[in-house]
């Protein structure tokens, strides 16, 4: 017995609906420090707020793994999962920049930073479902595709979503300026747009995607050779059994993951003050000027530019690792980002900083698909919902240490100046590529 093949466009719908949470996420990524900054936010604390979300993803994506393992209804396994996950992320994204209207309650720093933990659970329980409903649906020799056609979209998501609020401002002429503590309309707009975008994008998933019963799944399994998981009684404790018992594959993973994540919290926190800073010659101290708002736009948009890369190389990712193998593939993907994140503190041209985010673009679109797909090959059917949202400690934990970190390291190690964070990001994805070739692949990618 085997899982039926997909064409491409079936593989495409699998995925759609990571178009909307995406979009929504890269809103998030390229605007939320910009945010806070506004209510009142210091640089030096800006990593704190940050913190939110990856104890969110560490709390949450094990959790809604292992009850989407247990589920199966009228609405499938994974499903109803990631439509609850889109409606209250998009609730976050409609209030988060409108924080400011609820001060009669809690000053709007901290309302901000409320929307923001509701967006960042949110968007854990919607994105947890999609990784395992991949591995689900998709014969072995399709997963390279499958989490690279899903890297695609996460890419086209994020870039529609950082660059909204420049092209709103830019070639529809929202108003992208506010008095000072007030967030401009044009981010407003932004994120309310985003929040359509994501439901209708998950529904179109929703609505194209058949999933596989638990009897026919345990079939797939014993005729691929997988172990064979009992039954077991539906325990939060089994979540700690499971990370004792993790596969030796994943454990070998989590340490390339550790300092691909460390770098990536450090580049989404610290990008917007650091070029304001290093880039546009701003003082720190500026967060409201029409130059800040300039130079917030322009991280948008070379956030942008490096999802638009990882989008369009995602399609190439199949071919090279079946040329190259997964892992020489990842490992070089994550040597070009880390020199692109190192590149950027010898540059003092904003259109420079183009080229510096086409590295990081190429290595992000393998840290989305090439640990998944070597993991998925580990992992029993029944236990793929857990061990996704377990492999997620791995993304949550150097988050938390970076957050936690960060703060103080730019402040009493680098004198201030933010870009230091950036270049220690570099430093982080090199780390990564370097330990990827430790990792034991159990399956070869076959070409789809």
């Amino acid at each position: 017995m085997e899982k039926r093949r997909l064409s491409f466009w079936e593989i495409w719908n699998l995925s759609f609906g990571y178009f909307g949470i995406q979009m929504g996420f890269a809103l998030q990524n390229a605007n939320a420090s910009r945010i806070l900054q506004t209510f009142g936010a210091d640089v030096h604390h800006l990593s704190w707020f940050w913190i939110v979300a990856p104890l969110m993803g560490l709390v949450v994506q094990p959790i809604i793994g292992h009850y989407s393992d247990k589920t199966w209804g009228r609405f499938g396994r994974r499903k109803p999962y990631f439509l609850v996950g889109a409606v209250l992320a998009s609730l976050g994204l409609i209030l988060m920049p409108q924080a400011g209207a609820f001060t009669a309650l809690l000053p709007a720093l901290w309302m901000g930073a409320g929307f923001l933990m509701i967006m960042d659970a949110s968007f854990n329980i919607a994105m947890e479902p999609f990784r395992a409903l991949v591995a689900d649906i998709l014969p072995s020799d399709q997963r390279t595709l499958g989490f690279s056609v899903q890297t695609a979209l996460i890419g086209f998501g994020a870039v529609l979503g950082s660059w909204l609020p420049y092209i709103l401002s830019n070639w529809f002429g929202v108003k992208s300026t506010a008095s000072e503590g007030e967030i401009p309309f044009h981010l407003i707009l932004s994120f309310l747009i985003g929040a359509i975008v994501l439901i209708i994008s998950v529904i179109i998933t929703l609505s194209t995607t058949k999933e596989y019963s638990p009897e026919e799944l345990e079939a797939f399994d014993r005729a691929e050779g997988k172990e064979i998981i009992k039954e077991e009684k539906t325990s939060l404790s089994n979540i700690f059994n499971d990370f004792k018992n993790m596969p030796q594959t994943m454990k070998q993973l989590g340490w390339v993951q550790f300092f691909t994540w460390f770098g990536l919290f450090g580049m989404w926190v610290f990008a917007t003050p650091a070029i304001a800073h290093h880039v546009y010659d701003l003082p720190l101290s500026d967060t409201s000027s029409i130059t800040y708002n300039k130079a917030g736009d322009w991280v948008g948009i070379i956030f942008g530019v490096y999802n638009a890369v990882s989008a369009i190389f995602a399609f190439f990712l199949p071919a090279l690792a079946l040329k190259l193998g997964r892992k020489t593939t990842h490992t070089v993907s994550l040597l070009i980002g880390g020199i692109g994140l190192i590149s950027i503190y010898f540059i003092h041209d904003p259109k420079l900083l183009i080229f510096s985010m086409m590295g990081v673009g190429i290595a992000w679109a393998s840290i989305l698909a090439m640990p998944y797909a070597m993991l998925a090959g580990a992992i029993p059917s029944k236990k793929m919902g857990v061990y996704m949202g377990i492999f997620n400690f791995f993304i949550c934990i150097p988050q938390i240490i970076n957050s936690i970190l960060g703060g103080p390291i730019v402040k009493y190690i680098y004198g201030g100046d933010p870009v230091y964070a950036i270049m220690m990001s570099g430093v982080a994805f090199i780390i990564a590529a370097l330990l990827v070739q430790r990792v034991q692949d159990n399956e070869k990618p076959i070409k789809a």
